[in-house]
């Protein structure tokens, strides 16, 4: 039973791979939607590779001075007559292919093929493996008593942190801001591909977060399911609202991140706070979220296309933070965790503090890595395709074909 969960909650994180395709296709130009495919297309199936050959046993092998692990490389810690074993592989490899295929949105439009191929594969080998072991494999910061359930940092924040080191050094899309340092709004060509994409990747949290309970038989999995899609309704709303009062308009695009931000914020903890909690968690993710996207872009100039980093690294730190003041004793007790109180649950400081430390560690290693990464990348082979590939679109200098080919919109005048 315990198997045959795993398996199916793999499979449905698996296909949040679809989520995000659609998601990032549809916040860029119809002129890159094939480029964006690829890169989804690329991403899980040579983060799959790569984690079987070295990242699962970095990320679970034997613990060296609780840093990284040093065995189980192709799977060679799995006894093939155990196959939960098998099981587990493949849940975690799914999980790794979301932390890789996050950085893709913020560097849509005009990162190289294969440049993003090469870091893609730095970042399931290495970058998410080590701050993976870190807190789910024994490492120092498990040993500190660290909490993140299913992945707000583990995962969302580490693809967040990656896809900010990026956006920072491939810099901003031609025409996105002007001398003066504006900003210019640059629409996706369809908000459609993108609510279908939002929908699908709700879909698949329930597998990312009930998963991660794994086993099938669990007390804890109701009370997961609840806690998602309460944080993601509330995420929603707030977000919409939010936008409402501040544009005067409820922007679709804001109110869909804002669903994407309650579930990143609620992945931490969704198996300790309780249904109001979560709602809270989400409502506050979603304000954050749309906080943040214009900060990157008007404050920062930080161009990122689809909100990668505001949902996933900004949320995902907020999310594993929220634990530390929302956790309750009951809750944690059905996953298994023992008894966790969060500050506002008379746990005083001493989780909030842990999950501090978590979130500064794991932003200090993927940022600065990543940031070293991009640095030699763009200065080797190169991160930017050049300004009139990028005029032209990916399409068709990257990848010889158009994802609407015969298809053309006419404005009049």
């Amino acid at each position: 039973m315990d198997t045959i969960w795993v398996l199916l909650a793999a499979f449905l994180v698996f296909f949040m791979q679809a989520g995000f395709a659609m998601v990032e296709a549809g916040f860029t130009r119809a002129k890159n939607t094939v480029n964006i495919l690829m890169k989804n297309l690329m991403d899980f199936s040579i983060g799959s590779l790569i984690f079987f050959l070295v990242g699962y046993g970095l990320m679970f092998g034997t613990s060296a001075g609780n840093f990284i692990g040093t065995d189980g490389f192709f799977l060679s810690i799995v006894n093939p007559s155990d196959t939960s074993n098998f099981a587990i592989w493949i849940f975690q490899a799914v999980f790794a292919a979301t932390a890789a295929t996050i950085v893709s949105g913020a560097m849509a439009e005009r990162t190289k093929f294969s440049s993003y191929l090469i870091y893609t594969v730095i970042i399931t080998a290495f970058i998410y493996p080590v701050a993976g072991h870190w807190i789910w494999g024994g490492g120092w910061l498990s040993e500190l008593g660290i909490v993140d359930f299913a992945g707000s940092t583990v995962v969302h924040s580490v693809g967040g942190w990656a896809a900010l080191a990026g956006a920072m050094v491939i810099g901003p899309r031609l025409g996105k801001y002007n001398p003066d340092r504006t900003s210019n709004a640059i629409p996706g060509h369809s908000i459609s591909l993108a609510s279908l994409g939002v929908f699908i990747l709700w879909f698949g949290w329930f597998g990312f977060n009930a998963g991660s309970t794994l086993s099938g038989t669990s007390q804890a999995i109701s009370t997961v399911a609840v806690t998602t899609v309460l944080a993601a309704s509330a995420g929603a709303v707030a977000a919409m609202f939010f936008v409402w009062a501040r544009y005067k308009k409820p922007d679709a695009s804001m109110a869909l991140n804002g669903a994407l931000a309650g579930l990143v914020a609620i992945t931490a903890g969704c198996a300790f706070v309780s249904p109001l909690s979560a709602i809270i968690i989400g409502a506050v993710a979603g304000i954050i979220c749309c906080i943040f996207i214009d900060l990157m872009d008007k404050k920062f100039h930080v161009d990122d296309p689809v909100g990668a980093i505001s949902v996933h690294g900004v949320c995902g730190a907020f999310g594993t933070l929220a634990v530390g003041l929302f956790a309750q004793p009951e809750y944690s007790a059905l996953a298994g965790e023992g008894s966790l109180a969060g500050l506002f649950f008379g746990g005083g400081f001493r989780l909030l503090f842990i999950q501090l430390t978590g979130v500064a560690a794991v932003f200090a290693w993927t940022f600065g890595f990543m940031l070293l990464v991009f640095f030699l990348i763009k200065k080797t082979v190169g991160l930017r395709v050049s300004k009139e590939t990028e005029i032209k679109g990916l399409d068709i200098e990257e990848h010889a074909m158009e994802a609407y080919s015969g298809f053309q919109i006419f404005q009049n005048d």
